[in-house]
């Protein structure tokens, strides 16, 4: 037990504890499954999302691009299965993530080859992916008369019981976590956000490895896109307006450092499950929405900083421990 409340992933999973059984006590059913099926329904798209930005928040970048990219993709796979409905299901998923992936390749390139810096490229592309939004959708949306019942069911079906959402983040969370911990790249993604340099000088290829992360991170929200429109059965053109916020939230709040060099697919989660607690538990106890926002807004940053003495801590055991 001592060792656990060491790991800041397991003291945030005990705030997040503390919190539900005190939102629990003004609405008694929040904690029944049904609602916290909900609350994890509501946050799977954040989850896949944060993990991207995860990886580039990991090597020191930032892509503020990911709300935009959702939408553009969320459009294209729509007006897609719209204009042409005998396209099928699995051809539209790996068309989505293509899409994504070209979205997340022009940022790479640009932040790894042309040393445009990660914030000013990915805020440039943000206005422009989401200008192509409107420019692909005319104006107009599609709305859910006008998708098949087989794309609504990418994200509104099961399997064996299991809700797709589901199963596409487990997949998802087994992928990525087994990339950043167990294999070569993985390693040298953290290696680049701990010290540049030191990395280079031990033969990483830093531009090859940056241009990965945002490839990476635009495959992951073009798959999230069609999951988007698909469970909404709409794209619309202001699709997942500020999205980008929060995964940035997710990915602090679940203790990946924005300096680079540390995170963990386990804290992002966390993180994400936090937000998505807090945004149900002002819902479904009627707070006013004038007060929502500042009220999760004060619940973020006491985490954070729940968070960040956990890390400091862990820091201070482990300089204790090689000094004595």
């Amino acid at each position: 037990m001592l060792k656990l409340l060491k790991k800041k992933d397991f003291i945030l999973f005990l705030f997040i504890v503390f919190v539900s059984l005190i939102i629990s006590l003004r609405y008694p059913r929040f904690l029944t499954l049904s609602n916290l099926g909900d609350i994890f329904k509501d946050t799977v798209i954040l989850i896949i999302v944060a993990i991207g930005q995860m990886m580039v928040i990991i090597t020191a970048g930032i892509d503020l691009s990911v709300a935009s990219g959702i939408a553009l993709t969320g459009m294209s796979v729509g007006l897609l299965n719209q204009h042409y409905p005998g396209i099928p299901i699995p051809l539209i998923i790996l068309i989505s993530m293509l899409i994504g992936g070209a979205l997340g390749s022009f940022n790479g390139l640009l932040i790894a080859y042309a040393f445009i810096p990660p914030i000013i490229m990915t805020l440039g592309t943000m206005s422009i992916y989401r200008g192509f939004v409107f420019v692909l959708s005319g104006g107009t949306w599609v709305s859910a008369h006008e998708m098949t019942d087989g794309f609504k069911a990418i994200s509104g079906g099961h399997v064996l019981g299991i809700p797709n959402l589901f199963i596409f983040a487990a997949i998802i969370i087994a992928l990525f976590a087994f990339f950043l911990n167990k294999t070569k790249t993985g390693r040298e993604i953290y290696a680049i956000g701990g010290n540049e340099l030191g990395a280079k000088y031990v033969g990483v290829n830093v531009k090859k490895i940056k241009y990965y992360v945002y490839l990476l991170s635009g495959v992951i929200y073009g798959l999230a896109g069609l999951l988007w429109v698909s469970r909404y059965a709409s794209a619309q053109n202001d699709t997942a307006m500020g999205f980008e916020l929060q995964t940035v939230a997710a990915c602090v709040i679940g203790g990946v450092s924005i300096m680079g060099g540390s995170g963990s697919v386990t804290g992002v989660i966390l993180g994400a499950l936090f937000l998505g607690i807090v945004y149900n538990a002002l819902t479904v106890t009627n707070v006013s929405p004038f007060w929502r926002m500042a009220i999760a807004g004060f619940l973020i940053l006491i985490a954070i900083i729940v968070n960040t003495i956990a890390k400091k801590r862990t820091q201070y055991m482990m300089i204790k421990r090689r000094v004595f």
